[in-house]
């Protein structure tokens, strides 16, 4: 099929309202579920003390739900597929629909259509009211959509589940690897001695000489770009890759990052830069996962000195205690971190990719 023959057809030909309920109450409190802008299901935010669920609506495997009311949702449609084996209650006041043939049209398919920007726009265009704007079914049902053959629907639908799992598959790694890395500490402090970290760091001084440097601020997320071009970088602090950056003002905030990626660089002198002095006894990496928590930043805080401003600077790091293992134990920690950070970043990405998937699936379906 060409893309001047793709047949365009309003949806209201393919879908229909279902207005089941939870009349035998059958479902509980359990099942009760909201529905967010980003087009899922999300726990409910609602009071639900004393509430009857009788008359909640029921969404069952592949049909869809949505909020009508679009006036206060940030020009996004709150819209949700029940992709899953287990139905679930909503507020009687959403609607809820379903695909009337899914030789026709897959509600898959119809998801990622509806995911997409171009979707969240159209319907707040085309919603009416004075107090309130409502995107009602009869404007639901007079969209048009593009519809390939069945086949296409199910190839277009394959990619975007195949990107889908990628993310959903290592989000469920983050969690258990967060778990071990944490065990894996306690465990160091039980099994190890415990040696003050000023024998194993030293404070970086050197100053920027250079005009060709890459220069670096620090945001609670890490390692910026600065935010002036024009800045005098003449004695800004010079730092090295595995050097440790940290803002003294603000290490209440865990404002400390290992530099894993330039291999040297510039930033504020109102920085503090240090090294490990013994990689061959404290891998940097490991001492980093140890900086990272929360515990940390608590020490930092409570140690912290001044008067106007309190600081913590590389001095007060001397006396700070911290189980030193075995160089390959150290070794195996990090590499369980490592997994854990290439987890956070695959499904980040794949969750990114995921916004801009629809609409080229979509356009995909329009040319196929």
């Amino acid at each position: 099929m060409s893309a001047n023959s793709v047949k365009w057809v309003h949806l209201g030909d393919y879908i229909e309202l279902c207005e089941e309920r939870n009349t035998d109450g059958k479902y509980t409190l359990d099942d009760v579920r909201g529905i967010s802008t980003d087009k899922k299901f999300i726990p409910t935010k609602a009071n639900m003390d004393g509430v009857s669920l009788n008359s909640y609506k029921i969404v069952n495997c592949n049909e869809f739900v949505y909020v009508a009311d679009t006036s206060r949702r940030g020009d996004k449609i709150a819209l949700a597929l029940n992709a899953s084996d287990k139905s679930v209650l909503i507020s009687s006041i959403y609607t809820t629909f379903r695909c009337k043939d899914h030789n026709e049209l897959l509600p898959e398919y119809l998801f990622l259509l509806l995911s997409r920007s171009e979707f969240d726009r159209y319907s707040r265009f085309n919603s009416w009211g004075s107090a309130r704007e409502t995107f009602d079914w009869s404007e639901f049902a007079l969209m048009e959509i593009p519809l390939p053959n069945i086949e296409v629907q199910r190839e277009l639908v394959a990619t975007y589940n195949g990107v889908k799992a990628l993310a959903e598959q290592n989000e469920a790694l983050i969690e258990p690897l967060s778990h071990a890395c944490e065990a894996f500490i306690v465990d160091c402090k039980s099994k190890y001695p415990q040696v003050p970290l000023g024998k194993y760091i030293e404070q970086r001084r050197e100053k920027n000489n250079s005009l060709n440097l890459p220069i670096r601020g620090l945001t609670r997320e890490g390692f910026i770009p600065p935010k002036q071009d024009n800045a005098d970088t003449f004695l800004y602090n010079v730092f090295y890759k595995y050097d440790f950056v940290f803002n003294p003002a603000r290490m209440e905030l865990n404002s400390i990052f290992l530099n894993l990626e330039l291999d040297k660089a510039i930033c504020s002198s109102l920085y503090e830069v240090f090294h490990v002095t013994k990689p061959n006894e404290l891998l940097s990496e490991y001492l980093n996962l140890f900086i990272k928590r929360d515990e940390f930043a608590r020490f930092c805080w409570y140690d912290a000195i001044g008067s106007a401003r309190n600081y913590f600077r590389v001095s007060n790091m001397a006396d700070i205690q911290i189980p030193l293992p075995p160089i390959e134990v150290q070794r195996s920690i990090v590499n369980v971190y490592n997994c854990l950070e290439e987890a956070k970043k695959i499904a980040s990405e794949a969750r990114e990719s995921l916004k801009t998937l629809c609409p080229a699936l979509v356009q995909r379906a329009v040319n196929s």
